[in-house]
């Protein structure tokens, strides 16, 4: 057979391993989201686009249902050197990514509706009703066609699924707008009984006091409170919840960072953020996802020295640099990169640890994010929260408290975008794995991983308020 080019077969082969990249600096950010959420549309199920189960892809009883929304499209049998299985759907990463398609201006049916949504509420009520004892509806991780997952409790997935169905029931059609109200309500009666309970957290290493739990919780029942739609309960429960978790985060606090997870003392004691789970957690980057994603405010100056020490253990003399850092700062002035914490060893093969982990395209895009919220923020109120506390937060942007509100929103606009022009570079023609490797930049661990490019999403509508 010819080749496609119709050389003659003496005419010498072009190189096969030529690297593509983006030039930094010369991309529009907001330019890609078109892109960015067709690769996450992929990861999403609908009655014309199945996926079948890897482990058993001739029984159709085991096909996707509509609205799933897989982790990504990755399995060992798929993907050599990694041994995890990422086609299942995870109630956290689902709730994340649907938020996305909630706020994408999606065309309407006939009804009014985006059917996308219409099938995320129909698929998330079904795992909930299959989810019975001695599971928790709780229960963090489902199969492509419904069915529980033996897998772990994890309590901020029903506040963060319950945010998301709020935000989207103007556009759900009437049959699914009353599943989603009682789905929304019977969400809330079950953490108003568990909130105040140790929790598997947001990586799924530990159980324990979760910050970023106890944030996602807050904001459900801070926007079950001022809920208008119809039939949304709101249990007397409510506000005694609202400020015991208010409390409960303010506790977390160690006295420089806040502490992602507290252990459980035993025997009704008190948790101490002296006393994390593990060591290693700590610094740790749920404490912006859950500015990100739950009820921490921006302009938490306690948040910001936190994700302060974030960026240093990442730059070079931090205590896990990833090398990739200072090349990229030195070479393009893009960057950094940002992890999960300093004592991972994840890299998407759990029998072959690596120390220090590799960064994450999401950890990346939620830093971003943080600093173009606080920059919309700053321009909004014309106040730049700058005390002892967040002052090393704000030193790479070049900010201090001589700063001018509109200079320093524009600052942190240009930070983040350093940030997200990183993960732009060095993607695989813009799609999307779970991490980068911390020395070469090049992806690594399972690839297309939904959340990378919901993260990615909600930087750029972030952005588009700081701009």
């Amino acid at each position: 057979m010819p080749a496609r080019t119709n050389r003659s077969a003496g005419t010498p082969l072009a190189r096969a391993n030529v690297r593509n990249s983006f030039a930094p600096g010369a991309v529009d950010l907001a330019s890609l989201v078109p892109i960015m959420y067709t690769f996450m549309f992929r990861n999403i199920a609908s009655d014309g686009f199945v996926y079948s189960d890897p482990q058993s892809p001739d029984d159709i009883s085991r096909d996707s249902k509509p609205g799933c929304i897989i982790a990504a499209p990755s399995f060992p049998a798929d993907t050599p050197g990694i041994d995890q299985d990422y086609v299942f759907n995870w109630v956290r990463d689902g709730a994340i990514t649907a938020m996305e398609v909630a706020k994408a201006d999606m065309p309407t049916g006939p009804s009014g509706a985006v059917q996308t949504l219409n099938d995320y509420v129909t698929f998330a009520d079904l795992c909930h009703s299959n989810t019975q004892p001695p599971w928790t509806k709780g229960h963090a991780c489902f199969t492509i066609a419904g069915d529980v997952r033996p897998w772990t409790e994890q309590n901020d997935g029903p506040a963060l699924q319950s945010i998301t169905i709020l935000a989207a029931y103007d556009q759900l059609d009437p049959d699914t707008r009353k599943r989603a109200v009682d789905l929304v309500n019977s969400n809330v009666a079950f953490l108003l009984g568990v909130y105040e309970d140790p929790t598997t957290n947001l990586w799924e290493e530990h159980s324990g006091y979760s910050f970023f739990a106890r944030s996602a919780q807050l904001r459900c029942f801070q926007e079950i409170q001022a809920s208008t739609i119809a039939g949304i309960e709101k249990p007397a429960g409510l506000r005694p919840a609202v400020d015991w978790l208010r409390q409960a985060l303010a506790g977390h606090w160690d006295g420089s960072k806040y502490v992602s997870v507290m252990a459980d003392p035993g025997n009704g004691a008190q948790p101490s953020p002296h006393d994390p789970v593990v060591s290693g957690y700590d610094p740790n980057i749920d404490i912006v996802q859950s500015a990100v994603y739950g009820a921490v405010p921006v302009t938490d100056t306690k948040l910001l020295a936190t994700a302060a020490q974030l960026r240093s253990q990442w730059e070079e003399g931090g205590i896990a640099f990833y090398p990739i850092n200072k090349a990229d700062r030195e070479n393009f002035g893009i960057g950094p990169l940002f992890g999960r914490y300093p004592g991972d060893v994840y890299d998407g093969d759990t029998s072959d640890p690596v120390l220090g982990g590799h960064p994450w395209a999401l950890s990346t895009c939620n830093v971003a994010e943080l600093h173009y919220k606080l920059a919309a923020e700053i321009k909004s109120s014309g106040k730049v929260p700058v005390d002892d506390l967040s002052a090393p937060f704000f030193a790479p942007s070049g900010i201090d408290a001589s700063t001018a509100p509109a200079a320093a929103a524009a600052a942190l606009t240009a930070t983040g975008d350093a940030m997200v022009r990183a993960v732009v570079y060095h993607s695989d023609n813009l799609e999307l794995s779970e991490q980068f490797d911390g020395t070469t930049g090049y992806e690594r661990s399972v690839h297309n991983l939904t959340w990378s490019y919901a993260a990615y999403l909600s930087a750029m509508r972030a952005r588009a308020e700081a701009v």
